[in-house]
């Protein structure tokens, strides 16, 4: 394990795992660093013992301002993006990204929700990235602006800032990738209230996605995947990361 490169995951409850990403990771040699700040674990000073990071959903919000954690993962994300190493943020993880970079996250303004599969559509900079469309689980109601610097790489109807880039480096997700047949399952039982929220489909329809997409969702991943891990952590890049964060630090 000490030869393997290490992958910095920050997960939001006890009973979390990184899923499928994490599945994919470990096939290509990665050890998962697994950290859960909401337990009080400690995050990295710096990331010069990761290859990269990857934040993921949770229940909290990223206004949770009270929790101790949100702020100190608020503070962390710059760090990790100016050090020019791969991030990933996934849905929640996404929305601290966005707020890391001076950016609003919120409610939708109608109370809609996606919690389901929907068609992710990509925008002309994000056409390398996305199928048009790509349909895939997401569990959320609220959505984030984009910061200051960020592109935005894909959207929905209800949530426009589906993807996006900030830099070379860091990505943003609303949507959650890392959903396998048994979370998707876990999720739809323990959190079975939240399916009659504006939006959300009801369970067996998300049964029904599942089996049709779900193999489209896996390969997508991978090649995702595979970009995501190329970007080098260079002086370049690191450079780029400390112009990009300070950017959007400004805004």
């Amino acid at each position: 394990m000490a030869d393997m490169p290490s992958i910095l995951m920050i997960v939001h409850q006890e009973s979390s795992d990184p899923g499928r990403i994490g599945e994919q990771l470990r096939a290509r040699g990665y050890h998962l660093d697994i950290r859960r700040p909401c337990l009080g674990q400690e995050l990295p000073a710096d990331m010069g013992g990761h290859a990269g990071c990857i934040v993921f959903g949770g229940p909290m919000s990223a206004n949770d301002d009270h929790l101790d954690f949100i702020r100190k993962e608020i503070d962390f994300i710059p760090r990790v993006i100016a050090s020019g190493k791969p991030y990933l943020g996934v849905c929640l993880g996404a929305q601290l990204m966005a707020r890391a970079g001076g950016a609003r996250v919120a409610p939708h303004a109608d109370g809609w929700h996606e919690i389901g599969y929907y068609a992710v559509k990509p925008t002309p900079r994000g056409r390398d990235l996305f199928p048009d469309p790509l349909h895939i689980f997401q569990w959320h109601g609220e959505g984030f602006d984009l910061p200051r610097g960020a592109v935005r790489l894909a959207s929905t109807g209800w949530f426009p800032n589906q993807a996006m880039r900030i830099g070379t480096n860091a990505y943003g997700l609303q949507f959650h990738p890392e959903v396998t047949g048994a979370i998707q399952q876990r999720w739809t039982k323990f959190a079975g209230h939240r399916l009659v929220l504006p939006g959300a489909q009801a369970r067996d329809l998300q049964r029904a996605h599942f089996a049709k997409y779900d193999a489209g969702i896996a390969a997508w991943l991978s090649g995702f995947l595979d970009r995501w891990l190329a970007a080098p952590a260079s002086a370049t890049h690191q450079n780029r990361g400390e112009e990009a964060i300070g950017a959007v630090a400004a805004g």
